[in-house]
């Protein structure tokens, strides 16, 4: 048998069945080839299928290993759902006390009968005049003042960025995005048949010269960043840097979306979009910023390209939600939003600070006013085998291949999300974390190194309150 995807259904097969674990190694191609008497050429394939499944993981130098997580079909992590284990560290969802009980009161008047009735009308992706004023509101700074007229809606913020991926590249064109980036993006850019190229980054984010150089193997038709609190490096980029992009932008002529969805965590940073206004579309959600539920996206973009994405945004049937952005607007005007905003950079710094303690000695690259950490695992360790380790005590993780755009080069480091657990069950998680990752993985098994966090001991964390 030399039909590549038959080898592969069965090696598909011996991972549901358990056969091949998570974090397993499977055998170099050639003795694969050798042990079902293929050509070396036929096992390359099969390989390279495993990987596009999204059942293996190629590290190189390494080998070839069962990839732990979540999948989904096309082997994409698309980091939508929450987790199933006890501890979700996978997934951010940030809320902080008496959050509910604020958003409430602004809610009561939009409940009336006359106001709810014009808050359930539709709207388009314009979104209506009073959002525009208080979104502007919200976004302006003295850096950077926007104005109503630029103003974009979609139904939350994916959807902001795929109205504007689809309106600046067309299908089968290029793409640049940081060589580790957001795992929506590149589920989005796969249904839009749009082609990623991985741009290098170091400690402090994007380097303008890899957009140049990509550009000059093959023409790019935008970038997408994440300039402030990236996901999953957690880095920013220093205002000389983002001076530089935006230039090298500029001189390109490329357009850029800049996504800034966790950028009211840094809100004395200034934006792409005020450095490159004129070719810089910035999309945001009230996800992060208030709560999971509430989804409305929007995005600030420039005259040039507003038909585009407003086109975009209609054609996807991604227009916004009018009773969420009635709502917005109400929690905006009388300082909810804001005073949410400020609790959870104290909560984001509390869970930077707790976790930098339980860490202590591991090689952690976190903004000390971020809700993740990028956890750089020590030597014995490879991501796909600590996260089904971690997994078997009941915590969640996202390996580095959930973020790497291309497979083949992907470190072997892991994302912690902070933001979802209470307090004392985060720490208790990531001192779990810890003792793991100072073990050695064993015979190949993941998941046997590290104490377990049973559901006697969750259901007890779980009881204990969360106060900053």
């Amino acid at each position: 048998m030399d039909d590549y995807r038959l080898i592969a259904d069965q090696v598909a097969a011996d991972i549901a069945d358990g056969r091949l674990r998570p974090g397993q190694q499977l055998p170099t191609q050639r003795a694969f080839a050798r042990s079902r008497g293929i050509a070396a050429s036929t096992a390359a394939r099969v390989y390279r299928e495993l990987v596009r499944r999204g059942l293996t993981v190629g590290e190189v130098g390494r080998g070839t290993f069962v990839r732990a997580g979540h999948r989904t079909d096309g082997g994409r992590v698309p980091l939508a759902e929450p987790a199933v284990t006890p501890v979700d560290l996978e997934l951010n969802y940030p809320t902080v006390p008496g959050q509910a009980e604020l958003l409430a009161s602004g809610l009561a008047p939009l409940l009336r009968a006359d106001a709810l009735g014009d808050a359930l009308r539709p709207v388009g992706a314009a979104g209506t005049g009073a959002a525009r004023r208080a979104f502007a509101a919200l976004l302006s700074t003295a850096a950077w003042e926007v104005d109503g007229p630029e103003l974009l809606f979609a139904g939350n913020g994916r959807q902001a960025i795929a109205g504007a991926l689809s309106a600046l590249v067309p299908p089968g064109q290029r793409l640049g995005v940081e060589e580790l980036t957001y795992p929506v993006v590149k589920a989005v850019a796969e249904r839009l048949g749009i082609r990623l190229v991985p741009l290098a980054v170091d400690e402090h984010g994007l380097l303008p010269d890899a957009v140049a150089a990509a550009h000059r193997a093959a023409p790019l038709r935008a970038v997408y960043v994440q300039p402030r609190l990236q996901n999953p490096l957690g880095v920013s980029l220093p205002q000389e840097r983002a001076v530089a992009l935006a230039a090298e932008l500029r001189r390109l002529d490329l357009p850029a979306v800049e996504d800034a969805i966790w950028s009211f965590l840094r809100p004395e940073a200034a934006p792409l979009a005020s450095l490159a206004p004129e070719r810089t579309v910035l999309v945001d959600s009230l996800s992060k910023r208030l709560a999971p539920g509430l989804t409305t996206g929007f995005a600030v973009v420039p005259a040039g390209l507003r038909e585009r994405v407003a086109g975009a945004l209609r054609s996807g049937g991604w227009a916004p939600s009018g009773f969420a952005l009635e709502a917005a607007v109400r929690w905006i005007g009388d300082g909810t939003l804001a005073a949410v905003e400020a609790a959870k950079r104290a909560d984001a710094t509390a869970r930077q600070l707790l976790a930098r303690e339980a860490l202590a000695g591991q090689r952690l690259r976190a903004d000390p006013c971020s809700y993740y950490l990028w956890w750089e695992l020590p030597g014995a360790w490879r991501a796909e085998t600590f996260v089904a380790a971690a997994s078997r005590a009941g915590i969640s993780l996202t390996p580095a291949t959930a973020f790497a755009v291309d497979p083949r080069r992907s470190p072997s480091a892991v994302r912690v999300g902070l933001a979802s657990p209470p307090l004392p069950v985060l720490a208790r998680a990531l001192e779990v974390l810890g003792r793991i990752a100072a073990g050695a993985p064993r015979g190949g098994n993941p998941g046997d190194d590290g104490q377990q966090l049973t559901a006697d001991n969750f259901r007890n964390l779980s009881a204990v309150s969360c106060q900053l």
